[in-house]
C-alpha cells in the first residue's frame, strides 16, 4: 500500500522556516518532520512513498537523493574522487518525488499521482503533522465500512489554559486542555482510488468540494483518534515538538 505525502504548500504561517526551505523539511531533533512521518508509517510496514512536491521541492529531492550520504559516516578521497561508506543506517524506503506544480492545490496534487496510485487502496497525509495513530486499526476500520475514504479525526489541544471558577475563586486549572470538543481533519487518510473522480483538476482544494461531495454521498467516514496529534503550523509548534523530542516525550515516536 503506497503512502502519499502532501509536501508542496507554501507554509506561510511558518515563514521563519519556509523562506529558506519547504515546511516538510523543518527539523525536529535534527531530522525533517517528513522523516518523522515516514518513520511512523514504516513502523507499520509501509515503505513505499510518493512525495507530492511543489514549493522548493528541490530541497526535498536533494535530501532523499543524498539520504544514504546524510545517514552514514563516510571517508572521501578527494585525490581520486573516491568515497568509502561506514555505518550505513539508511531506511528500507522506496521514495517517488513527484513534481505537482508550484501553484497546484491539494486535490490537484493528489490527482497528479494517478499513475502511481493505480487501482489500489492508498494512504494519504500532510507533510507537517505527526501522531501516534495505530495504522493497523485505522486500516481495519476503513475496510470495515467499505466506503471510499476514511479521515482521521482529532481534537487539538487548546492554545490557552482553562479555568473553572466559583465566583472570583478559581477551583481548578487545566493547562492546554483539548479544544472546544470539536473534531477536526487530522489527515492520515485511507483512500480508494475512486476518490480521484471527485477531483476536477489542479485548482481543486481537496478539503473543499471533493471531501464535501464524498460526505454528501455517504462515502466519507472518520476514525476518531483520541491520542497524540500535532501539526507544525507555527514557530511555536516547532519549538514545542523539538522540546518534546529532546525531553524524551515524543509521543509520535512509535518506532
Amino acid at each position: 500500500m503506497k503512502v502519499l505525502l502532501l509536501a508542496g504548500g507554501f507554509g506561510t504561517r511558518l515563514s521563519e522556516e519556509t523562506d529558506i526551505r519547504p515546511k516538510p523539511m523543518a527539523e525536529i531533533g535534527g531530522k525533517p518532520i517528513i522523516w518523522h512521518i515516514m518513520k511512523g508509517y514504516s513502523h507499520y510496514g509501509f515503505n513505499e512513498f510518493v512525495v507530492l512536491l511543489g514549493y522548493k521541492g528541490y530541497y526535498i529531492k536533494e535530501y532523499f537523493a543524498n539520504y544514504f550520504l546524510h545517514q552514514s559516516d563516510v571517508t572521501i578521497d578527494i585525490s581520486n574522487n573516491g568515497m568509502e561508506v561506514h555505518n550505513n543506517t539508511s531506511e528500507p524506503w522506496k521514495v517517488t518525488l513527484l513534481e505537482t506544480g508550484l501553484d497546484t492545490m491539494t486535490g490537484g496534487r493528489i490527482k497528479r499521482a494517478k499513475e502511481f496510485i493505480g487501482n489500489e487502496t492508498f494512504l494519504l497525509t500532510y507533510g507537517d503533522g505527526v501522531a501516534n495513530i495505530n495504522l493497523d486499526e485505522l486500516i481495519k476500520f476503513h475496510k470495515s465500512h467499505g466506503k471510499l475514504i476514511t479521515m482521521t479525526a482529532v481534537q487539538p489541544e487548546g492554545r490557552f489554559g482553562a479555568l473553572e471558577t466559583e465566583g472570583d475563586k478559581v477551583v481548578s486549572f487545566l493547562e492546554k486542555p483539548k479544544g472546544d470538543g470539536s473534531w477536526i481533519n487530522g489527515g492520515f487518510f485511507v483512500c480508494e482510488p475512486q476518490i480521484l473522480n471527485y477531483i476536477s483538476g489542479d485548482q481543486t482544494v481537496f478539503e473543499q468540494e471533493p471531501l464535501q461531495n464524498l460526505a454528501l454521498k455517504g462515502e466519507l467516514f472518520n476514525y476518531h483518534h483520541a491520542g497524540f496529534w500535532k501539526c507544525m503550523d507555527t514557530l511555536r509548534d516547532k519549538k514545542t515538538l523539538n522540546e518534546m523530542w529532546e525531553n524524551g516525550k515524543a509521543q509520535w515516536k512509535t518506532w
